[in-house]
């Protein structure tokens, strides 16, 4: 790529251009009127015959709100590890004492969710060594609320992971599916809408609701694996190399735990 070498004020001005609220936002400038047009009309030319800066600088802005965000992320999983992980109100799935976490923040009617279902199915039957943390967030309207209640209910019955897995592999969440598929599975269906009022079901959603805004996640799915976060869908072979990525940063960090107390 092409770079060019300009004055500092020139690229300043170029990305305050390119971005109006910046602008807006700035303190008036203290450059007397004649400078101040000179400089204006030396940054017009410059940009109108070099477009590209403005590219530039777009992306360099992009870059660097990207790298802060990442960062605040990254802090915001450290800062909630124990309520990402070990929150006793949250189902488990796979090996409850895995040494490699995957968390799930999913819906069940969406569809992303669903199609990322099989990924979570198969690395459950394929690593044993992998603890599933089942993230309900139902924000796809009242059919979804309904299937996390219910789910979050089926626990009382030891029937989740059937009952969250038939829901997750159903095209229809509607009330008359939700207790078809709970029959299907074994529940009892009057314990099942009795438990589904419980108060600790409603806490435990709102705090998943907030949890996934502390965290900065927009919509489902979202998966967090270790130090890893992924928003939105992935396959088993995406989920797989996260897992073996996360056992790796583990590995190498033994070590250096052990170097660090001697």
């Amino acid at each position: 790529m092409r770079t060019f070498k300009i004055p500092h004020f020139v690229a300043a001005l170029a990305v305050a251009l390119a971005t109006p609220a910046v602008l807006a936002q700035s303190p008036a400038p203290t450059v007397p009127v004649e400078q101040r047009a000179a400089i204006e009309s030396v940054v017009r030319d410059y940009l109108l015959k070099n477009p590209e800066v403005v590219r530039e600088a777009m992306q360099a802005l992009q870059a660097k709100e990207e790298a802060e965000k990442q960062k605040a992320q990254k802090l915001a999983l450290a800062t909630h590890r124990a309520r990402i992980e070990n929150d006793a109100t949250s189902p488990v799935g796979g090996n409850p004492k895995g040494t490699v976490v995957v968390v799930e923040f999913f819906d069940y009617g969406c569809g992303h969710c669903k199609r990322a279902a099989g990924a979570v199915d198969g690395i459950i039957e394929k690593d044993k060594d992998v603890k599933i943390v089942y993230k309900e967030l139902p924000i796809l309207g009242p059919e979804s609320f309904h299937a996390a209640r219910a789910a979050l209910a089926s626990r009382k019955q030891g029937k989740y992971p059937q009952f969250h897995s038939a829901l997750m592999h159903s095209p229809a969440i509607d009330a008359a599916s939700v207790e078809a598929i709970a029959i299907k599975v074994g529940l009892d269906v009057k314990k099942l809408t009795a438990d589904m009022d419980d108060p600790a079901i409603m806490a435990t959603l709102e705090a998943n609701s907030k949890l996934a805004q502390d965290l900065d996640i927009q919509g489902t799915p979202a998966f967090i694996v270790g130090e890893q976060f992924i928003p939105g869908g992935l396959d088993i072979n995406t989920l797989t190399f996260l897992v073996s990525t996360e056992k790796t940063r583990k590995a190498e960090a033994k070590p250096a735990k052990a170097a660090s107390l001697k």
